[in-house]
């Protein structure tokens, strides 16, 4: 299904494959030999989407982006299922397995692999050739790849980085209060705009 939003219409080659069940959604490009497979959602929310020629993108895998933060990835890239890409970027040849998840402002380098739910938190810079194993988690630039048990060094990383300012434009809730409140009343006012949303193509 492709849908225009706002003003966007997806530009998908004409050699590239949509399944009947994917849904790809605004300011989107699809490069050629593209196979956008069942359940898939490219969401543009903002800024761009650009996925280069020949990638894959497997079942149910989420690749969006923000108001902030394009999505650009390379060519020969694997997507797998129920992976989670937003606001980041991949050079050509990154593998990003089944259930894994890169975050806003993220850079992989060529060739990078991001394991079985293995995470590339927030702005994030991955060299190369770089690999995060199955359930790690890769955090700063430069990236330091950490197992998901040593959450202190990992938050010691993170938490300059602001994630609920970077994303969402909220200041980080102080201990013992909530920021969601502003949080999901701003994201609601924002994805109102979908109301408007025109499907192209099915």
């Amino acid at each position: 299904m492709l849908i225009r939003h706002l003003t966007s219409t997806p530009q998908v080659h004409p050699s590239a494959y949509v399944a009947p069940t994917a849904t790809v959604c605004g300011n989107v490009k699809v490069g050629r030999g593209c196979r956008l497979m069942f359940g898939s959602c490219v969401v543009a929310e903002g800024r761009k989407i650009e996925i280069g020629d020949y990638c894959i993108v497997m079942e149910n895998a989420v690749i969006r982006s923000t108001d902030r933060n394009a999505t650009k990835i390379g060519s020969y890239c694997l997507v797998g299922p129920q992976a989670h890409l937003v606001g980041c970027t991949l050079g050509d040849c990154v593998f990003i397995a089944t259930g894994a998840s890169v975050f806003h402002g993220a850079r992989l380098g060529y060739g990078a692999e991001v394991r079985i739910n293995a995470v590339v938190h927030l702005r994030t810079r991955l060299p190369p050739h770089s690999m995060v194993p199955i359930g790690w988690v890769a955090v700063g630039n430069p990236a330091r790849i950490l197992p998901p048990n040593r959450h202190d060094e990992i938050w010691a990383i993170q938490e300059p980085l602001n994630f609920p300012k970077y994303v969402y434009g909220v200041d980080r809730a102080p201990p013992g209060k909530s920021n969601m409140r502003k949080i999901t009343q701003k994201r609601s006012k924002a994805l109102a705009s979908h109301s408007k949303d025109v499907v192209v193509k099915t």
